[in-house]
């Protein structure tokens, strides 16, 4: 499974998805993301192991 990490344009993480669709999403809704990074292997297993990526995503 493939997680992102995006970011606005100090360099801050402003979410974590799943899809780009989610991305898209957040985009739509005004968030000001500047930059989409694909997460490394041992990010995105911590983040499956903990809870979903879109808790993070405090507007969903």
């Amino acid at each position: 499974m493939t997680f992102y990490s995006c970011f606005d344009g100090q360099g801050a993480v402003i979410a974590r998805c799943q899809t780009h669709q989610e991305i898209e999403v957040l985009r739509r809704m005004g968030r000001p993301i500047v930059e989409v990074r694909e997460m490394k292997n041992e990010e995105a297993i911590v983040c499956s192991l903990t809870s979903s990526p879109s808790d993070f995503n405090l507007d969903y």
